[in-house]
C-alpha cells in the first residue's frame, strides 16, 4: 500500500498515555473476551448495546489527548489512512452539494470514555455515533495478524475505512433508521438481519474508499485487495462463531458471513458508487 505522499489527518486523538488499563494484565486481549465481543459486535456501529453504560466513565468525562509522536509509524499510518478517507468522502459529498464533516479517530489503550459508554480494547475497533468518533486500540492489529491470519497494511486500512463507513451511515440517517427497525422487529432474528445489512453496507463503503483513493493516488499494490478480502473473511459471523464454539448459528448473525462481507467490499471497490451499496433494498445480501 503506497501512502508516502498522503497527507496525515489532523483529526486524530492520541489517548494512549492517558492512563487507560490494558486488558489481560498487560498481555493484550484475552481469548474469551475478544471472541465473545467479536461475535456480538465486531466493527459494530452501536457499541452501546454491549458496553456497560453508566458503569464505566461518564460520557461527559474527557481523556487527555497527546500529540502523535514523530517516531510512531503505526499512528502515522492511521493518520494517513484517515486522511485518505477524508479526501475520498470530501469529493463524494461535494459532488452532491454537501460538505463532509469528518469524524475524529481516537487511539487508546485498554479502555477510554466515549459518548456510548466505556470503550474497551476487547470490543475491537468501533464507531460511536454519540460523539462521531472512531475508536481503536492498535493492539487489535496484532490480533488480526496472529489470531485471525489477516496481516497487512491494506487489511489494517480496511478496518479504519469500515468504521468511517459507519460514520457515513450516521450522517445519512441510516443508523437511526436501522436502530428503529431493530426495535420494532418481530423477533431477534429479524432484528439481527437489519444489523447485518448495516454492516455489509459499511463494508461496501470501505470498498468505495479504496476505489476512489486508488484512482486518485494509486495507493494499491500487488496483494492489497487479497489482504482486505482475508480480513473480511476472517471476521465473518460464520468464521467467528465456528472459531468460538465449533458451529455457526445463522439467526444470530449480526455482521454477515465471510462471503457476504467479501462480496460487498468488492462491489464497492469495483464500482465506487454509493448507490450500488444499498444493502437494504435487495432481496438477498
Amino acid at each position: 500500500m503506497r501512502l508516502d505522499d498522503q497527507q496525515e489527518s489532523s483529526n486524530l486523538e492520541d489517548r494512549r498515555s492517558s492512563g487507560g488499563i490494558r486488558m489481560g494484565g498487560g498481555r493484550g486481549i484475552g481469548i474469551g473476551t475478544i471472541v465473545l465481543a467479536l461475535i456480538a459486535m465486531y466493527f459494530g456501529v452501536d457499541p452501546a448495546l454491549v458496553m456497560n453504560i453508566g458503569q464505566g466513565l461518564s460520557q461527559n468525562e474527557s481523556a487527555e489527548s497527546q500529540p502523535i509522536p514523530k517516531d510512531d509509524p503505526e499512528a502515522k499510518f492511521v493518520a494517513k489512512v484517515l486522511g485518505s478517507t477524508e479526501q475520498t468522502w470530501d469529493k463524494i459529498f461535494l459532488a452532491s452539494g454537501h460538505q463532509y464533516p469528518a469524524p475524529k479517530l481516537v487511539l487508546f489503550r485498554g479502555q477510554t470514555p466515549t459518548a456510548c459508554g466505556t470503550g474497551q480494547a476487547g470490543m475491537g475497533p468501533f464507531y460511536c455515533p454519540g460523539d462521531q468518533k472512531v475508536y481503536i486500540d492498535l493492539s487489535f492489529y496484532d490480533e488480526m495478524k496472529n489470531r485471525f491470519n489477516a496481516p497487512g497494511d491494506f487489511a489494517q486500512a480496511y478496518v479504519i475505512a469500515h468504521e468511517v463507513g459507519h460514520h457515513i451511515q450516521n450522517l445519512m440517517g441510516t443508523s437511526d433508521k436501522v436502530q428503529q427497525a431493530r426495535q420494532s422487529a418481530r423477533n431477534e432474528a429479524q432484528a439481527n438481519q437489519y444489523s447485518v445489512r448495516l454492516e455489509l453496507q459499511a463494508d461496501c463503503f470501505a470498498g468505495i474508499w479504496a476505489h476512489h483513493a486508488d484512482g486518485a493516488n494509486r495507493i494499491l499494490e500487488a496483494g492489497d485487495v487479497e489482504e482486505a478480502m482475508r480480513a473480511a473473511a476472517a471476521i465473518g459471523d460464520d468464521a467467528l462463531q465456528k472459531q468460538a464454539q465449533g458451529y455457526a448459528v445463522p439467526d444470530s448473525f449480526t455482521h454477515g458471513t465471510s462471503q457476504q462481507r467479501m462480496r460487498w467490499f468488492n462491489k464497492g471497490l469495483k464500482l465506487g458508487d454509493v448507490n450500488e451499496c444499498d444493502t437494504f433494498n435487495v432481496a438477498s445480501v
